[in-house]
C-alpha cells in the first residue's frame, strides 16, 4: 500500500462528496474507489441518507413523494440525523477504524445546505445535531463538484427521466440556496473543503478530483 500524509483521526481516510443535483458525485466516486484499489487501499463507498439496512428505511421515507401527509422541515432534519447516526456507528467509523478509505456521497455538510440554509432551519440547531448525529466525526476532505443550477437541474432530469425524488424537486431557489451554502462553507473552512468545477467533460473533472486527492493525502 502506497503512503498517504494525513490518516483520519480513526485511522483511514475520510473523503465526502457534496454538490447540487445532476453535479455527477456517484460516478465520480465510482471512478475514485477504483482508483484507491488499484493502489492497494482497501476503499468503502457510501451514501447519505443510507448507507445501513437501517438508514436506507429512514432514506426511503425522506425521499418518497406523493404523500398524503407532507413532512415538515424539522422532521426531515431529524430523520437525516437519525439515518446519520446509525451509518456513522455501523458502517463509517468500524470502516475507518479498520484502516480503510471511506468515500461518502453526502454527509453532515449537506444537512447544512439543504436543511439549514434552503430550509432556513436555525443554522446553530443545525450544527448541534449534526455533531450529536456524528460524534464530532468530521471528514478529512469534502470535495464539493460544482455547476450552475439550471444545467445541473437538466442533467438530472435527463437522469431521472423525468421522475426525480422529493428531495430532486424542489424550486430553482431552493437550489440556488443550497449552491450557495455549499460555496459559502469552502470559504469559511478551506484546509477541508475543495470546490471542483463539474461543468466540464467527465474526465477533466475526474482528473481534477485526482489532483487534489493526491495533494491532500501526498499519494
Amino acid at each position: 500500500m502506497e503512503q498517504y500524509l494525513k490518516p483520519s483521526m480513526e485511522g483511514g481516510i475520510f473523503i465526502t462528496f457534496e454538490g447540487g443535483e445532476g453535479c455527477g458525485k456517484s460516478s465520480h466516486i465510482k471512478a475514485l474507489k477504483e482508483w484507491f484499489e488499484s493502489r492497494g487501499f482497501s476503499c468503502v463507498i457510501t451514501r447519505e441518507p443510507g448507507g445501513t439496512p437501517l438508514a436506507e428505511k429512514i432514506r426511503a421515507l425522506l425521499l418518497e413523494r406523493g404523500s398524503d401527509e407532507p413532512m415538515c422541515a424539522l422532521t426531515e432534519l431529524l430523520l437525516f440525523e437519525a439515518a446519520r447516526a446509525q451509518h456513522v456507528e455501523a458502517l463509517i467509523r468500524p470502516a475507518l477504524k479498520a484502516g480503510k478509505v471511506v468515500i461518502s456521497d453526502r454527509f453532515y455538510d449537506s444537512t447544512t445546505a439543504y436543511q439549514g440554509a434552503a430550509r432556513a432551519l436555525d443554522p446553530k440547531t443545525v450544527a448541534l445535531l449534526n455533531k450529536v448525529a456524528t460524534s464530532s466525526l468530521s471528514p478529512d476532505l469534502t470535495i464539493i463538484l460544482d455547476l450552475p443550477v439550471a444545467e445541473g437541474l437538466a442533467r438530472a432530469n435527463l437522469r431521472d427521466e423525468g421522475a426525480a425524488d422529493r428531495m430532486g424537486s424542489q424550486s430553482t431557489d431552493f437550489y440556488e440556496a443550497v449552491r450557495k451554502a455549499f460555496l459559502d462553507l469552502a470559504k469559511a473552512e478551506p484546509e477541508r473543503f475543495r470546490v471542483v468545477s463539474s461543468a466540464g467533460s467527465k474526465e477533466e473533472t475526474f482528473n481534477e478530483i485526482l489532483g487534489v486527492v493526491r495533494g491532500k493525502f501526498g499519494i
